[in-house]
């Protein structure tokens, strides 16, 4: 497995926050399923994937990766979760580099009631988190 997706799963079962300074590159970009403008940097994006966490993998979660597509550095992890009884289906999009680093993070969500619902958490969230 490669050492970014790895340190990605990682990240996931552990919540540690210090596994994000070291995966992500500082040059990072966060595309968001809600926000139009690229996030740019490490910083911002941490921020993104430590809510993202909150919402999607709270205490009584259901997230999980039900299909996974590797190809060298470019890895598309389709997922499935509910929140506040709405079904979520996405997938992560992410790029690393030769170094093990994500360098580009982008998350599609569907359906439409799906968007809606991850907006208003992920609103609150974010608000949390400043």
């Amino acid at each position: 497995m490669n050492t970014a997706l790895k340190n990605w799963h990682t990240f996931l079962e552990t919540r540690n926050p210090k596994i994000l300074d070291e995966l992500l590159a500082n040059e990072v970009i966060f595309y968001s399923p809600i926000v139009w403008t690229p996030q740019e940097g490490k910083m911002i994006t941490k921020i993104y994937l430590m809510a993202a966490l909150k919402v999607f993998g709270g205490e009584n979660s259901n997230f999980t990766y039900v299909k996974q597509v590797v190809d060298k550095n470019n890895f598309f992890l389709e997922f499935t979760t509910t929140i506040d009884g709405v079904t979520v289906n996405g997938i992560d999009m992410i790029e690393a580099n030769d170094e093990g680093k994500i360098i580009s993070f982008k998350v599609m969500i569907r359906p439409l009631k799906a968007i809606n619902k991850v907006h208003e958490k992920m609103g609150e969230m974010l608000e949390k988190l400043k």
